[in-house]
């Protein structure tokens, strides 16, 4: 099995090597970089599109999804040795997707098959870009406590209420909500979950304003919004179950963040002046390996985490200790690269500087300790279902 594992590895290596742009293996400089895909993408560069289309023809884009739902059919570690050769590589992915790293994995578990069919080829080919609808105005960390209403109506259900912090809700064709569908019960009973189009009548979105000046935050209304039942994922009043396997998933992606391909001491090589290759700043010298050790023992520990759940010895609350220890990792990564540059890391306008973007980042890593759950809350949820406290 290994050596039919080794052999894929030379296989999928060969092919990426061999396909992949060198303009698609270059660190991500700017947002519009990323391909998202959905109604109202356009492509940022021909070699952009290339690689997207390669992968797509590959079957690559969501390699261990079915092929009858647009993936690969390749085994879990299959998925993992092409992880690994990308990152090992440096290629970009070729499509960004809350479809594929959240609502994805719901779907496979959760959906009829004729919505599997439907929305996850959709989400492989790049047709629907997605937002999530979890937070409320009065419900964050309790998200439980969401009012956001659904009520039955003939054929549709009549959607009203306000999501907060939708992450590029401006921009997506398609949400996946949580509504309430049962006032009348325990509050994690009364929950349903809901795809909606965007584009319904009485959907509508307004940015919010964050620190960094650039924001991919939207509020949400709805107003009177018919959804369709046949849009409805699960039974009703059994959202919460869904939310929370959701959850572990979005956990997992904020907490992957502290995987990046640019490593600090390549910054601090192009940044400043080395002597014989060393960083005479002492602290910092020694804060920057203490990141980039605690970041390949982090990534050491995802994929240990990775092959006890293949054996059927994984718990979902481990998601909240990646997210936690993941997103402190990607903090302190942003605070050493502006130590780093220095003054230069200031830049906010300039076109050299990408429009502040090094500095937009810093600013906006501030909220991985926010979204997807506080870390107040991660922290409850390891005391008590890890460590049973």
């Amino acid at each position: 099995m290994d050596q039919d594992l080794n052999l894929f590895r030379e296989e999928a290596s060969a092919w990426l090597e061999k396909y992949c742009p060198k303009s698609m293996r270059v660190p991500i400089l700017d947002q519009k970089e990323f391909y998202w895909g959905g109604r109202k993408s356009t492509f940022d560069s021909k070699d952009q599109q290339i690689w997207f289309e390669r992968m797509l023809e590959k079957r690559w884009i969501a390699p261990h999804w079915p092929v009858k739902y647009g993936g690969g059919g390749l085994s879990l570690k299959e998925n993992r040795v092409i992880e690994e050769e990308m990152e090992r590589l440096g290629c970009r992915k070729p499509l960004l997707s809350f479809g594929i790293t959240m609502l994805g994995p719901a779907l496979l578990e959760f959906a009829t098959e004729p919505q599997r069919i439907k929305y996850l080829n959709e989400i492989v080919a790049g047709k629907i870009r997605w937002c999530q609808g979890y937070s409320e105005p009065n419900a964050g960390s309790d998200l439980a406590g969401l009012q956001t209403k659904a009520e039955e109506n003939g054929d549709y259900y009549l959607v009203n209420g306000t999501k907060v912090w939708t992450s590029y809700g401006d921009k997506a064709d398609w949400i996946f909500a949580l509504v309430r569908t049962n006032f009348e019960v325990k509050k994690q009973e009364g929950i349903s979950f809901l795809l909606i189009d965007m584009n319904t009548p009485g959907v509508s979105t307004r940015p919010i304003k964050l620190i960094s000046g650039i924001s991919p935050f939207t509020e949400t209304f709805f107003d009177n919004v018919q959804v369709p039942k046949d849009q409805l994922v699960g039974d009703l009043n059994a959202g919460w179950t869904i939310a929370k396997y959701l959850l572990t998933h979005e956990r997992q992606m904020i907490g992957s963040m502290a995987n990046n391909r640019r490593k600090l001491s390549d910054i601090a090589k192009e940044q400043l002046c080395l002597k014989n290759g060393i960083l005479m700043n002492p602290i910092l010298r020694t804060e920057v390996a203490r990141n980039e050790m605690d970041t390949e023992i982090f990534n050491l520990t995802v994929t240990r985490a990775v092959d006890e759940a293949r054996a059927g010895h994984h718990s979902g609350a481990v998601s909240s200790m990646f997210k936690y220890y993941g997103t402190e990792l990607n903090i302190q990564r942003q605070e050493l690269n502006m130590a780093l540059r220095g003054s230069r890391g200031l830049e906010w306008e300039s076109e050299a500087s990408s429009q502040g973007f090094e500095a937009r980042t810093f600013l906006r890593s501030k909220g991985n300790s926010i979204e997807g759950g506080t870390h107040e809350i991660q922290l409850n949820i390891i005391a008590k279902q890890i460590l049973k406290l």
